[in-house]
């Protein structure tokens, strides 16, 4: 149970005494910088994102939300983002979106080129040649990459019972029409074609042979793993580190200085997992960690005291965090009370107190770099803006006229993973507590917490962060009907008409358009109790070159980003390091 307005006193005070105010963005670098000659070797220990975070499954059938994140070195996708159109080498584009790319952004990977075609809708794929998978002992032997492990790769996630719903539903048939030739058939026109099956969270190009190891079972096993990227995967200790080793025969490279070098850099890449925040801190304050991709605003006024040197990037975080109401359940079935309890919550005070000035009051479910589709809540309706207004007098007035005049108690279960969230829950059940209504915390490790929500056991309340993903999927995966990541159970049949409505456009000036009035309509019917989406900050060391905080190049996929990123071991040894 929570400890109503002495926690919440706390929490301020901490917030407050913690307050800084830093630049945001990443600047261009200058052309020295950007033409310095690559050094090659070397071992990059990196804090990912999700640090705390374990992977999920080895086996991509499985659907795991961060599989590309885990695996993104070794399997590559027909398409990646183009990072030389990066804010750090002067374009536009933070590369931070959990999984956005625009089409000004977006490159072949394995694919060389695509073009789209009509009579029936298509797309084409020529894929590059001569790409190819190492040599695996008792999985495969070295051969090259083809169209028909694009074709197997989509049948199998297809197949699989765990698979997204409806997220194939627009594809006729997936064929190989020569070696190098792929051909997607549409059963009509799909404005998403791009994410859900050339960069999306489950485009990783697998070899067949991995799953037909161990009586079909291989790909559940790490060690059975090998995939055409940058890196091979070499040992993986739960709880604690994924560490993958230089793919000599990788087909890339990275155009430096108006020079091509051979990809990857680093000899050696290894991912961290470190559940303890001050251990992670620490672990970059003392170069243990070369790179810590996610970190508290909270923590860095004491890191830049303690740790100079450190570069800086901070950006707005592309997942939004709610507390999110069953609206199948009684009392959250009634609008009023939902739209209740969102006027409860002093948002702005969270803004000021909590975070310290470090987040943003509207930026969930549209997050304001979705130039187009975001619409800022000050042009948003009346009947949106008020709920991010502190009114506990109108949340009485609307739960009595609900019928809940003394309030009511549920259940809100949180990841324990998250401090940000423990911490922040509690506050949240403060302000609750003084309109009647009270809940109890339930903390759980991140595998259960997950599974309460994709198998709909999960309680009445639910505290978490999910991820804008790109502009129409995140309306999609969190308010359409039977959607798995949409923990309120949402379900509006002619809600749901809109979103094929959107699909289906081919002018992204009336996508837009559309998805602005559904995001209003949304926030209104309020499923969640909205929350504000605060800062977060990516720091590394100086000797770590060819960087400048960009986090993916897929959908959760840093696995580009880091091939690309080379170490400056002159300069790490004069630091002591």
């Amino acid at each position: 149970m929570t400890n109503g307005s002495g926690f919440t006193a706390g929490i301020r005070k901490l917030a407050l005494t913690a307050a800084i105010a830093l630049a945001a963005g990443t600047a261009p670098m200058s052309a020295s910088a950007q033409n310095e000659k690559p050094q090659y070797g070397g071992t990059l220990s990196l804090g990912m994102v999700y640090v705390t975070l374990s992977p999920l499954s080895w086996d991509p059938t499985d659907w795991p939300w961060k599989y590309a994140q885990d695996a993104g070195l070794m399997h590559e996708s027909l398409m990646a983002a183009d990072l030389s159109k990066s804010k750090r080498r002067g374009g536009k584009y933070a590369f931070t979106a959990d999984s956005w790319l625009p089409t000004d952004a977006t490159r072949g990977e394995l694919a060389e080129s695509w073009k789209f075609l009509e009579n029936p809708p298509r797309v084409e794929f020529k894929l590059r040649k001569g790409i190819m998978f190492p040599d695996k002992p008792g999985i495969m032997k070295s051969r090259e990459f083809v169209a028909q492990d694009v074709v197997a790769n989509h049948n199998r996630m297809d197949k699989s019972p765990k698979k997204t719903p409806t997220v194939y539903d627009h594809i006729e048939k997936v064929e190989a029409t020569d070696k190098h030739t792929v051909v997607f058939t549409f059963k009509n026109y799909f404005a998403e074609w791009d994410y859900r099956s050339g960069w999306g969270y489950n485009a990783s190009i697998v070899p067949q042979e991995i799953f037909d190891a161990a009586g079909g079972n291989g790909a559940k096993d790490w060690k059975n793993h090998v995939g055409t990227g940058p890196f091979q995967l070499t040992d993986y200790v739960q709880s604690n580190s994924v560490t993958f080793t230089k793919n000599p025969i990788y087909w890339d490279k990275e155009q430096i200085g108006g020079q091509q070098y051979k990809l990857p850099f680093a000899d050696k890449i290894i991912y961290r997992i470190i559940k303890d925040e001050s251990a992670f801190l620490t672990a970059l304050r003392t170069g243990k960690l070369d790179v810590l991709e996610g970190v508290r605003w909270s923590a860095v006024e004491e890191l830049k005291k303690n740790a100079p040197a450190l570069k800086w990037n901070r950006w707005l975080n592309t997942g939004g965090t709610f507390l999110s109401m069953r609206v199948d359940q009684k009392p959250f079935n009634d609008v009023r009370v939902r739209r209740a309890l969102n006027m409860a919550v002093n948002k702005q005070e969270i803004v000021k107190a909590f975070y310290g000035g470090n987040a943003e009051l509207f930026a969930y479910p549209m997050h304001p770099d979705y130039v187009g589709y975001y619409e800022p809540l000050d042009k948003m309706t009346e009947s949106a803006r008020e709920l991010f207004v502190y009114n506990p007098d109108k949340a009485k007035a609307l739960l009595a006229e609900a019928g809940y005049p003394k309030g009511f108690s549920f259940k809100v279960q949180v990841c324990a993973c998250s401090p940000d969230h423990m911490e922040l829950l509690p506050l949240i059940s403060a302000y609750l507590e003084k309109v009647g209504v009270k809940i109890e915390i339930q903390p759980m490790e991140y595998g259960a917490f997950l599974s309460s929500m994709t198998t709909r056991t999960h309680t009445a309340g639910y505290f978490m962060q999910n991820g804008h993903t790109n502009p129409t999927t995140s309306i999609r995966k969190s308010f359409v009907t039977g959607q798995r990541w949409n923990p309120s159970g949402y379900s509006d049949p002619e809600f749901d008409k809109r979103m094929d409505t959107v699909y289906a456009e081919r002018d992204e000036s009336k996508r837009q358009l559309l998805i602005k009035i559904m995001t209003r309509d949304i926030v209104e019917k309020a499923p969640y109790i909205w929350l504000p989406v605060p800062y977060v900050y990516t720091a590394w060391w100086p000797w770590v070159k060819n960087y400048g905080g960009e986090l993916r190049a897929g959908s959760e996929r840093p696995g580009p980003i880091h091939a690309r990123m080379w170490i400056d071991q002159d300069m790490k040894k004069k630091m002591g390091f």
